[in-house]
């Protein structure tokens, strides 16, 4: 876990020399001394921290793999381990019982341990709310399949026991009048295997929350002709379930998100925001240093995770239901406009 920042000082020199090495009155080249000393006297975060990301093919791990790669070099003395997990559900877990520093979760899993009066729920905090998961039903290209309710009586892999996507869809299914334990065969597994499985006949279809697009789709598009299935039209009864489903809002993937696999058609669908979240427990200068580099790295990152491209400063500070931490307000009130 962390340990407290150690701030370098070098002896205070005296005004009169301060004023001098300032160059009051000289040029630039005589000033760029005073910041090297304000520079070096500034204190850096320092420590080791454990980012939980997800399982291994999933758009959580490939963020917190770049994210580890970009905070190396803005905050060489913190040490950022990657911890593999099941999904939204369990990082929330292992944030709350200390085996993480920092994760990705989704905001309705938060809600959900918030509500439940999880232990040391009211010590989660977030740093940033990031981008959007967006359900997708997968389905092979000649199934019969057209919405949600003709899952009955079929294999569908609905993501790990602590997975994000595990939570939405209990709740996708209550909406649509069935029961996901007695109404379908669930399959407990991740997208690190639900593909293969689609690709090799052993599923019939699967459900994901993930940002767009995800690769372990795309990949699996390029082997066997699959199918996004619409979610919409359970839209109107999730409001009615409000509050546990107040984090979900309608939402279209753009007909260019897969386009071996759409064809030039949107799909309605769910979205539900991403948050990266953090505990009281971390101090606020390494909270500040990880959302600094988590923003400036938008555009780099999102080079490999497209996802990463809809994270907006503008926006960044919305992580509701979380309160801000206080690194983190630290960071927007430093470069508001």
């Amino acid at each position: 876990m962390l340990r407290p920042a150690k701030p370098r000082r070098l002896p205070e020199l005296p005004r009169r020399q301060l004023l001098r090495a300032a160059g009051v009155g000289g040029g630039l080249a005589v000033g760029l001394p005073l910041y090297w000393l304000w520079q070096r006297d500034s204190p850096t975060p320092s420590g080791d921290l454990t980012f939980a990301t997800g399982v291994t093919s999933g758009v959580y791990a490939r963020y917190g793999t770049l994210l580890r790669r970009r905070l190396a070099r803005d905050a060489p003395e913190l040490d950022m381990r990657l911890a593999p997990s099941q999904g939204s559900v369990h990082n929330i877990d292992l944030l709350t019982s200390g085996d993480a520093d920092f994760t990705l979760a989704q905001s309705d899993a938060a809600a959900a341990y918030l509500n439940a009066d999880g232990p040391h729920a009211d010590r989660l905090s977030a740093c940033a709310r990031l981008y959007d998961d967006y359900l997708q039903l997968v389905v092979p290209a000649d199934s019969s399949v057209r919405r949600l309710t003709d899952l009955a009586g079929l294999r569908v892999g609905i993501g790990e026991r602590r997975s994000g996507v595990s939570l939405v869809a209990g709740r996708l299914f209550k909406a649509a009048g069935m029961d996901r334990d007695r109404d379908i065969r669930a399959r407990d597994v991740g997208i690190d295997r639900m593909p293969d499985q689609l690709a090799h006949g052993e599923l019939d279809a699967f459900l994901w929350a993930g940002g767009l697009p995800t690769t372990a789709i795309e990949q699996l598009a390029t082997r066997t002709p699959i199918r996004l299935v619409q979610l919409g039209d359970l839209v109107p009864e999730l409001r009615k379930m409000q509050p546990e489903t107040r984090h979900y809002r309608a939402a279209v993937m753009p007909a260019d998100a897969y386009p071996a696999i759409q064809q030039g058609e949107p799909v309605n669908t769910l979205a539900v925001a991403n948050l990266l979240v953090t505990t009281d427990r971390t101090d606020p200068m390494t909270a500040e240093a990880l959302t600094r580099s988590l923003i400036n790295s938008r555009d780099e990152i999102g080079n490999q995770v497209h996802a990463a491209q809809k994270v907006d400063l503008r926006t960044a500070i919305y992580t509701d239901p979380l309160p801000l931490h206080e690194g983190a307000r630290r960071y927007y009130r430093e470069v508001k406009p």
